[in-house]
């Protein structure tokens, strides 16, 4: 199973475009922090996440604003085929 959930602020936001075949697609970085615990010792991440939202979601989203706090839940998917960088798929939206 593919599914992640992650939560964060808005940064490097890009404006609403479309595919060739005609799909809205809105594309950010999520900056994100936080702590965790790994082998009963805490771990502090800091990393950004590129996002891409399509379809609706990106009509419904397209005015996000930088520094808009949110949570993410969707897909991890290589940013193009046979890509070593990564992006998360957006499936749900939600302004925290």
């Amino acid at each position: 199973m593919n599914k992640s959930v992650l939560s964060g602020t808005v940064v490097n936001s890009a404006p609403l475009r479309y595919t060739p075949a005609g799909v809205p697609v809105v594309g950010f970085d999520l900056d994100h922090e936080s702590e965790v615990m790994e082998s009963n010792v805490s771990r502090l991440l800091k990393f950004e996440m590129a996002v891409v939202l399509m379809g609706d979601l990106a009509l419904m989203n397209k005015n996000l604003k930088l520094g808009q706090a949110i949570e993410v839940e969707g897909f991890i998917a290589p940013a193009r085929q046979n890509s070593p960088r990564f992006r998360l798929h957006a499936q749900h939206l939600r302004l925290i």
